[in-house]
């Protein structure tokens, strides 16, 4: 006879991310298309800083309820548990800026006017709004969760990614050692776009907007979503263009109903070496980083080990 019993509380492993009840501290314009959303809340003293990449949620309130129903404990098992009226919607960002000793988290949120959820829940919030987060708890002993930067000991880093990428690639380029070498390319709706940002010497940054100054989003049509990236990162990548080739077929992957997303694994995802000359991290609409993804590696020949990439939304959907 097999006598199992549950391990109390205390001796179960605590997850990595959990829920962080918060309220709107600040709202600041950073462009046309760019808000800054900071969040405070007490026990934002545990929310981790891992930087990078870091990925966390926004939780939705409910129109009739807000947060009422959200579980606090395991909270995604608990969550899936519930019934669909009474789980709250979520989104997916970066942490922009953590600062725990004042218990204060930054979002940049992209601003395109569009009626997704999430899009609405920012036209409307106000400074004192209540709000929820999703993040990494610093106390659970577990670092690197939501973070899929992992360059290893590449002599050169290429990151690429649209508007809604720019959060995390700003955060990756801040966090770069000073010796890093590379090149950033960043595609923004319009010139008025374009953010402070500052990179190691020797890596080059180039912003690349769709339309010029003063020019509303309407002006940068849909067709050109990612023309900019893609004919910038194959000028830059030409010097890379060896005469072996490593085939995979993305077209198998179906963005309309597939989610976009590959990192290193194994030995990469843990940080060690790849020996490769170039790590490449790519984000953003997934349709043009599936191209992205597929000329690096068919074409270029970079392994395929060495390239991170993200499909954050699809053209045609106001979200993900």
């Amino acid at each position: 006879m097999t006598i199992t019993t549950e391990a109390p509380p205390e001796a179960r492993p605590k997850p990595a991310h959990r829920p962080y009840r918060v309220r709107v501290a600040a709202l600041q314009a950073l462009s046309p298309h760019f808000v800054r959303v900071t969040f405070a809340g007490d026990d934002l003293a545990d929310f981790g800083v891992d930087g990078l990449d870091q990925r966390i949620k926004l939780v939705l309130p409910l129109e009739a309820t807000g947060y009422d129903t959200f579980p606090t404990d395991d909270w995604w098992p608990s969550w899936r548990a519930l019934p669909g009226h009474e789980q709250n919607a979520f989104r997916t960002y970066t942490a922009r800026a953590v600062r725990p000793q004042l218990r204060e988290v930054d979002v940049d949120f992209v601003s395109h006017g569009d009626q997704g959820a999430a899009a609405s829940w920012l036209a409307r919030t106000r400074v004192g709004d209540e709000a929820m987060l999703i993040g990494p708890d610093a106390t659970s002993g577990v670092t690197g969760s939501g973070v899929e930067w992992a360059p290893g000991r590449a002599s050169t880093v290429m990151i690429a990614g649209d508007e809604t990428a720019v959060p995390a690639i700003s955060s990756i380029v801040e966090s770069l050692p000073a010796d890093a070498r590379g090149c950033v390319f960043l595609e923004v709706p319009t010139s008025d776009d374009v953010l402070p940002l500052v990179a190691p010497a020797g890596v080059t940054v180039h912003w690349l907007p769709r339309a010029g100054s003063g020019a509303p989003a309407a002006d940068a049509p849909d067709a050109a979503y990612g023309a900019p990236l893609q004919t910038a990162v194959r000028a830059w990548t030409a010097r890379y263009v060896t005469a072996w080739h490593r085939g995979v077929d993305l077209e198998e992957v179906d963005i309309e109903h597939d989610v976009l997303w590959d990192v290193p694994q194994g030995e990469a995802q843990h940080g060690a070496a790849l020996q490769g000359e170039l790590y490449a991290w790519l984000a953003g609409e997934a349709g043009a980083i599936k191209a992205l993804r597929r000329f690096l590696v068919s074409e270029v020949g970079v392994d395929r080990r060495q390239v991170a990439f993200m499909g954050y939304w699809r053209l045609g959907r106001a979200e993900m």
